[in-house]
């Protein structure tokens, strides 16, 4: 039997090759043989029978059938058929609720439909009753309600369970305010400034959950300390105090460079080498590695570079509504590093293109706060496209650098009395942060939480009864820190969504240092002198504590172990623990506690005149025999009688 092979076209099948009634008899035409090939040469083909013709039609059947399973019916004209496996069992969940199986109709249903139904769903395995199904459909519906309210009390994506505040660490720096806080993009280091001119440092990898600073210091002598900021790398930071000259220092708090002062008797901000009055801001680029910028109270901007402290790079004059100057308090740059944004005490938010040069402002809002009222803190978001600023008008409002003109929202009743009161975004940019002064008769300051994309308050923090004045999100440690006024550094963190920082010191325990007695003595060197006079060389720590070491009396060392053989205690006393104790204990030579003590030394007095060893051998030479008066007294005189 010859096997047909699959096409992949239009299989067309003849109907001459059907028997029919007008068809000749397949007997009679079989007879006559029909030649092919080339004269006698060629092969005798075979003839065709009745199965023969039946079998084939059957093979061409099951080949289209196969061609459709296989969806190649139409290949070269159609496309493939697309299939979307979630849909297809979000259908097939759906359809098997609203269609429950009855097990008297399968087991009822005749072949030829069950035939036609395995095809469509196979079911393996006994049948649930119909009361059983029934509750198992239940006991699903029910489960996947409660799914869903677990789901909507629980939302991993709502603002609220992304913020770190379900553990607290407190930091001390001092008494006054904290008006500067910054930490190093990797987040092993913090600091932060206060009014009391000091600067600590803040090591999280060397801290134990005293939560003590390693290092403090007075960078800028008698100024407060306004604005701390690291470098892109870490390994700078800006310091910027009320002074005029703002400075650099490295990882650990050594001074690297002082910007140069400015002339004072110029009256052309743009020829003086600097700044001529005290600082308000500044901050480091984010592109380039060795330049910063400053901000200060002779209404001027000024871009420095590292290597070249002589004189800055760039000066930007901020002006007025009449052309009059106007002071920067707040200044930033954009995350590109393509725009500075400055705030002015005139209540104006101004904008410059870096690339081009600082003539003209890019953007400018004359009414962008209150007029009068410092503008304390302006920042980028993460993205790019939103600007936030923070004012003393007890506003806060954002802004779409795409449409310019009016902000998205404000957020107002946020009372502020210090002009370095700052805002910050989450590393997502979905909340905005910012803290509130204490207001009078309040118990607590609060931390607010806002939506930048509703404008909903998130949350509403209580952080201390003092002001709230500096907020910093860390994106890599997911941490919060918190300056407040009365010189505490509050760090909010999350157990399982944050990591490192606060959560490495709070599981170490405080080691107490040892004592070390100092004691000042003045050297003084006698080279001829006797060695008994002799003063020893000062040695170090510890080659002393070796040589004290090797003193028993010093290192208070316990009586050697008692053991047998010779050169032990108990060899040198006797053989046994017994004959030591009453050799070297006296107790062969105890006086007991009924016995006359001049009895017992008398006892003696016989042996020791006879056998003389201690004073009587040593003045035998000398001492002189004595002489004894042997005479008889005379007797005594009567009285007188009268």
């Amino acid at each position: 039997m010859n096997r047909g092979k699959i096409t992949f076209g239009k299989i067309n099948l003849k109907s001459s090759t059907l028997p029919s009634d007008n068809a000749p008899n397949p007997s009679t035409s079989a007879t006559e043989p029909s030649m092919e090939g080339f004269g006698s040469f060629g092969r005798i083909a075979a003839l065709p029978t009745q199965a023969d013709a039946v079998e084939k039609i059957a093979e061409e059947l099951d080949n289209s059938k196969l061609q459709e399973v296989m969806g190649i019916t139409g290949f070269g004209r159609k496309q493939a058929q697309k299939f979307d496996i979630n849909e297809m069992i979000q259908r097939a969940k759906q359809s098997a609720r609203k269609a429950p199986i009855d097990r008297h109709s399968v087991i009822n249903k005749p072949a030829d439909e069950g035939d036609a139904d395995a095809d469509n769903e196979d079911v393996i395995g006994p049948l649930p009753s119909v009361g059983e199904s029934d509750a198992d459909e239940r006991d699903e519906d029910e489960k996947e309600e409660d799914d869903d309210e677990d789901d909507d009390e629980f939302d991993e994506d709502a603002p609220i369970n992304k913020l770190p505040h379900s553990h607290e660490v407190e930091m001390r720096h001092g008494s006054k305010a904290i008006i500067a806080l910054a930490s190093d993009p990797s987040g092993v280091r913090l600091a932060s400034g206060s009014m009391d001119y000091n600067v600590n440092f803040w090591d999280f990898s060397g801290m134990d959950k005293s939560m003590k600073s390693f290092r403090s210091l007075q960078p800028c002598e008698n100024h407060p300390i306004r604005a701390l900021h690291y470098s892109f790398s870490g390994d700078m930071m800006l310091v910027v105090s009320g002074s005029s000259q703002a400075k650099v220092l490295d990882r650990d708090g050594f001074e690297k460079m002082e910007c140069v002062k400015g002339d004072q008797y110029i009256a052309d901000m743009s020829k003086t080498k600097g700044h001529i009055a005290g600082l308000t801001a500044g901050c480091w680029s984010p592109v380039k590695r060795e330049e910063f910028l400053t901000s200060a109270h002779d209404s001027t901007l000024r871009t420095w570079v590292f290597a070249k402290t002589k004189e800055q790079r760039a000066v930007i004059k901020t002006r007025a509504q009449g052309g009059l100057k106007t002071i920067p308090t707040s200044c930033t740059y954009n995350r590109e590093g393509t725009l500075i944004a400055a705030g002015c005490s005139d209540g104006s938010l101004q904008t410059w293109d870096t690339r081009k040069m600082f003539v003209n402002t890019t953007h400018c809002i004359r009414e962008a706060h209150a007029k009068g009222s410092e503008i304390s803190s302006v920042l980028f978001s993460y993205s790019g496209f939103q600007l936030a600023s923070r004012s003393m008008d007890e506003t806060l409002k954002l802004w779409d650098m795409r449409a310019f003109r009016k902000p998205l929202h404000v957020f107002d009743g946020l009372y502020s009395r210090y002009d370095t009161t700052d805002c910050c975004y989450s590393p997502d940019d979905t909340m905005i942060l910012t803290g509130e002064s204490l207001p009078k008769g309040a118990q607590q300051a609060h931390l607010y939480v806002y939506d930048t994309k509703t404008f909903a308050q998130v949350a509403k923090l209580p952080i201390a009864d003092s002001h709230v004045i500096r907020t910093l999100w860390h994106p890599k440690l997911n941490q919060i820190f918190v300056g407040c006024g009365n010189g505490v550094i509050r760090g909010l963190y999350d157990e399982k969504r944050s990591m490192r920082g606060a959560k490495l010191c709070v599981v170490r325990t405080h080691r107490r240092k040892k004592d070390s007695e100092i004691v000042g003595t003045t050297q003084i060197i006698t080279p001829h002198a006797l060695p008994m006079f002799r003063q020893e060389k000062v040695r170090s720590v510890r080659k002393k504590l070796e040589k004290d070491r090797q003193d028993p009396v010093k290192s208070k060392r316990p009586d050697l172990p008692i053991t047998s053989g010779q050169g032990g205690r108990v060899a040198s006393s006797g053989g046994t623990l017994s004959s030591y104790v009453i050799r070297n204990l006296g107790l062969s030579k105890r006086v007991e506690d009924d016995q006359d003590p001049r009895e017992a030394i008398l006892k003696y007095a016989k042996e020791a005149a006879e056998n003389p060893y201690w004073i009587a051998p040593a003045y035998a030479k000398t001492q002189p025999k004595p002489i004894f008066n042997n005479e008889d007294e005379p007797e005594a005189k009567k009285p007188k009688a009268e």
